[in-house]
C-alpha cells in the first residue's frame, strides 16, 4: 500500500468509526452552541365588528422557533476539567508510533505544532502534579527540620561559649586570709600590751584612776585614724603639719610616760621604756588599721571565689545537661530528615523523569512535524493535487 493510500485510509470515516480513540480535526474545535428556544409570542390583531366599534382579539402565535435549530454534534474538548472527573487522554501520548503519525499528519496539514505541544505539556502537567506536591511537602518538612536543627545548634554554641567564659573567670587576686588573721591578732596583742605597760608605769603615781592610762594610750594611738602613714607614703611631699600630726602626739605621750617612769625607775630603764612606747605608738596603730583593711579585702576575695566556684559548679552542670538534651533532640531531628530524604529523592527523580519524557515526546513530535512540513513545501502543485486526489 502506498503512502497516499495509507494517509487516505487513516482519514477515512470507516477508520474513525472502527477506532474511537482516534481524534479528528473536527473534534478539536469548540462545541457549537444551539439556538435558544423562544417563548410563545401573542399578537393583538384588530377585527371589524358589525356594531361599528373596534375590539382587539388575541391570536396565538405558533410555538415553533423563529430560527431553525442546528444539529448538535458530539465533541471532545481538551479543556481541564474538575479533579472529580477523569480526563481521557489520546493514545498517541503513550505510543511513540502513533505520536510520529500525529506529527506527520499535522505537518502535512495546515495545523500548527503548538496545538499538539500544548496537549503534551498539559498531559505531563497532570502527570507530575502529585509528584510535585510530594516534592514541595517533603521540601517544606526538611526546611522546617533544618531550621529547628540550626536553632538548637546555635543554642549549643551559645552554651559552650558561656561554659568557656565561666571557666576562664577567676576571682581578682588571691587572698592571704590566714596570714592576715595572724597579723591582726599580733598587732592587737601589741596594742593591748602597750596599754598594760603604760598602766603599770602610771599606777604608782595615779593609783585611783585607770582612765589616765586609757587617755595616754589613746593620745599615743592618735595616728591610728590617719589614712596612710608618712613612712609608707613615698609619692607625696611630707609637710611639717603632717609630720607634727603623725609624730607629735605619739612623742608627747611617750615623753609623758618617760617622765613618770624616771621617778620610780632608773634612767636607762626609763629611756628604754620611752623608745619602746614611742615606736609602738608610731607603728602599732598603723599595723592594726592596715591588718583590718587587709582582712576586709581578703574576706571579700575569699567570698567572691567561693561564690564563683558554686556558680561554676551549678551553671556548668545545668548547661551540660541542656547541651546533652539538645544534642539528643538534634539527632532525633536528623533521623527524621534522613527518613524523608529517600522519599524526596524519589519524588524529584520521578518529576525529572516525567519532564525528560515530556521533552523527548515534544522533540519527537516536532521532528516528525517539521519533516512532514518540509516535504509538503517541496511538493509542486501538480504533486499536491495528485496527493489530494489520493484522499478522494
Amino acid at each position: 500500500m502506498s503512502f497516499f493510500e495509507r494517509v487516505k485510509a487513516y482519514f477515512s470515516r470507516d477508520n474513525f468509526q472502527k477506532d474511537p480513540e482516534l481524534v479528528s480535526f473536527d473534534e478539536l474545535e469548540p462545541p457549537k452552541v444551539a439556538a435558544p428556544m423562544p417563548a410563545p409570542v401573542t399578537a393583538i390583531v384588530p377585527t371589524l365588528p358589525t356594531t361599528g366599534s373596534i375590539t382587539p382579539s388575541v391570536v396565538a402565535a405558533p410555538s415553533q422557533p423563529l430560527f431553525a435549530e442546528e444539529p448538535q454534534s458530539e465533541t471532545k474538548s481538551w479543556v481541564m476539567t474538575p479533579p472529580s472527573q477523569k480526563i481521557e487522554w489520546p493514545n498517541w501520548l503513550e505510543d511513540e508510533t502513533l505520536l510520529r503519525d500525529e506529527g506527520v499528519i499535522f505537518g502535512l496539514s495546515e495545523s500548527k505544532a503548538e496545538e499538539k505541544v500544548a496537549i503534551i505539556r498539559n498531559y505531563f502537567v497532570h502527570q507530575t502534579a502529585d509528584w510535585e506536591r510530594e516534592v514541595e511537602r517533603h521540601g517544606e518538612k526538611i526546611q522546617e527540620l533544618n531550621l529547628f536543627i540550626e536553632q538548637k545548634e546555635n543554642r549549643i554554641t551559645e552554651l559552650k561559649e558561656k561554659c568557656s567564659d565561666m571557666e576562664s573567670r577567676n576571682h581578682d587576686g588571691e587572698h592571704q586570709l590566714p596570714r592576715t588573721i595572724v597579723g591582726l591578732a599580733f598587732s592587737a596583742a601589741m596594742c593591748v600590751g602597750n596599754y598594760f605597760l603604760i598602766d603599770d608605769t602610771l599606777r604608782p603615781l595615779y593609783p585611783n584612776s585607770q582612765w589616765i592610762a586609757v587617755g595616754v594610750f589613746l593620745a599615743g594611738m592618735f595616728n591610728l585614724f590617719g589614712r596612710v602613714s608618712l613612712f609608707h607614703d613615698t609619692e607625696s611631699n611630707v609637710s611639717w603639719r603632717r609630720m607634727l600630726e603623725e609624730v607629735g602626739m605619739p612623742f608627747a605621750a611617750a615623753l609623758f610616760v618617760f617622765v613618770q617612769a624616771i621617778q620610780n625607775q632608773g634612767v636607762w630603764r626609763a629611756s628604754a621604756l620611752f623608745v619602746f612606747v614611742f615606736f609602738l605608738f608610731l607603728f602599732a596603730g598603723k599595723l592594726l588599721l592596715s591588718n583590718i583593711t587587709v582582712l576586709r579585702n581578703d574576706l571579700k576575695i575569699w567570698l567572691t571565689g567561693t561564690n564563683l566556684k558554686k556558680e561554676k559548679s551549678t551553671k556548668t552542670e545545668t548547661w551540660d545537661g541542656e547541651v546533652a538534651r539538645l544534642t539528643a533532640e538534634i539527632d532525633a531531628l536528623r533521623v527524621q530528615k534522613w527518613q524523608i530524604l529517600p522519599n524526596l529523592n524519589k519524588a524529584e527523580a520521578e518529576v525529572a523523569r516525567l519532564n525528560a519524557r515530556r521533552d523527548a515526546l515534544i522533540k519527537l513530535f516536532e521532528s516528525e512535524f517539521y519533516l512532514a512540513r518540509q516535504l509538503r513545501d517541496r511538493l509542486t502543485d501538480k504533486q499536491w493535487r495528485e496527493f489530494e486526489k489520493g484522499f478522494e
